[in-house]
């Protein structure tokens, strides 16, 4: 069967709006709660968990591609684009490059989408790189753009994208879409089409996933007249086979119901993540007023790891190996520094010796 945009009528996306319907009204609502409660905390934890989510989303975006990139570096770079703080940190190419994009997504998401913008978002993603041969810019290569899994004579094509020549042509189309929906398409249904639409031209040579989930976030934040916030990297590499296989299943055929649902439910339950989190700020909050002056900078470190870790927590619970990873500490050290916090009751612990582990109370 021909790929999606080798169909009569692409790029005509066609899906039952009935089976939408609940699904926006709930993301809505959730909207608006979530609006809600970010006005209700003070500037200093509302900055500190619009750092914790976007580096979070930096990280987990990278992850789903295969790529580790170090969560300080992003963080540190977030907070000083924001002027949280002055410090410099020589940061690698990647991280740099992706904190870039995550921020010019975040500041810039009221203008319209254009190509210099797109361009721009590559080029930061793909700093460092000398294997490609455009960056921050569509590709022009004549081989074949698939997606490929197998090893060498047994590879199996999951999907193939137009080819370069026919780019920009479908970029254009794409853009001008993008912009014009802002006022026709419900805030979901936005975001699912942009970023099946994008991934299936595949515009550029590297980056294109990361970009995709890039544009939802835009196309979120500018159907709320705010930062989204969407915590969507983050679901997605929680559950990534289900988000591959839902656009497996979805790029042969220009009826998407089921590609919307899927990926309507999962920016559902990424902001119930998102709230979730602001009330661990409240509560952490609550306790750094009750034992702030009592804490070292080790345990207040690990402590905000363990909350930003919320709901899931640490797989696995936190151990004395996880807290000097973290840390730095030497293990005599790590281990007074655990029986303190599990003394005032901040942390409860379960099994013994090299089993312990380490909890959040209750």
């Amino acid at each position: 069967m021909p790929w999606n945009w080798q169909q009569k009528h692409w790029p005509n996306f066609t899906y039952d709006t009935g089976k939408m319907e609940p699904l926006e009204r709930e993301f809505a609502h959730l909207l608006g709660t979530v609006t809600g409660a970010m006005k209700h905390l003070e500037e200093q934890d509302r900055n500190q968990i619009i750092v914790q989510i976007l580096s979070t989303e930096g990280v987990k975006t990278a992850e789903i591609e295969g790529e580790l990139l170090d969560r300080d570096s992003v963080q540190s770079s977030i907070r000083r684009k924001l002027g949280l703080s002055t410090v410099k940190r020589n940061l690698q190419p990647a991280e740099a490059g992706m904190a870039e994009m995550i921020m010019a997504v975040y500041q810039d998401y009221e203008s319209p989408l254009t190509k210099r913008e797109l361009d721009g978002w590559n080029a930061a993603l793909m700093q460092g790189r000398t294997d490609l041969e455009r960056i921050g810019s569509y590709r022009i290569h004549e081989d074949p753009m698939q997606i490929v899994s197998g090893g060498i004579g047994n590879e199996t094509v999951h999907f193939e994208a137009p080819p370069s020549k026919g780019v920009p042509r479908y970029m254009k189309e794409f853009i001008r879409w993008f912009n014009g929906s802002l006022k026709t398409l419900p805030p979901l249904t936005r975001a699912g089409i942009a970023h099946l639409y994008a991934v299936s031209i595949h515009p550029y040579e590297d980056g294109n996933g990361r970009m995709a989930r890039a544009l939802v976030e835009k196309a979120l934040s500018q159907s709320a007249g705010a930062p989204a916030l969407s915590g969507v990297s983050r679901q997605i590499a929680i559950k990534k086979s289900t988000y591959y296989d839902a656009l497996k299943r979805n790029n042969q055929n220009l009826e998407i119901t089921d590609w919307l649902l899927t990926f309507g439910k999962t920016l559902i339950t990424a902001k119930k993540y998102v709230l979730s989190s602001i009330e661990g700020i409240l509560q952490k909050a609550a306790l750094y007023g009750k034992y702030f002056s009592e804490l070292n900078e080790r345990q207040k470190k690990v402590i905000d790891r363990l909350f930003e870790a919320e709901p899931e927590g640490f797989v696995g619970g936190l151990s004395a190996g996880k807290y000097i990873a973290i840390t730095k500490a030497k293990r005599a050290t790590a281990t007074r520094d655990l029986q303190k916090l599990v003394n005032l009751g901040i942390l409860r612990k379960t099994g013994k010796r090299r089993h312990a582990r380490y909890w959040l109370a209750a």
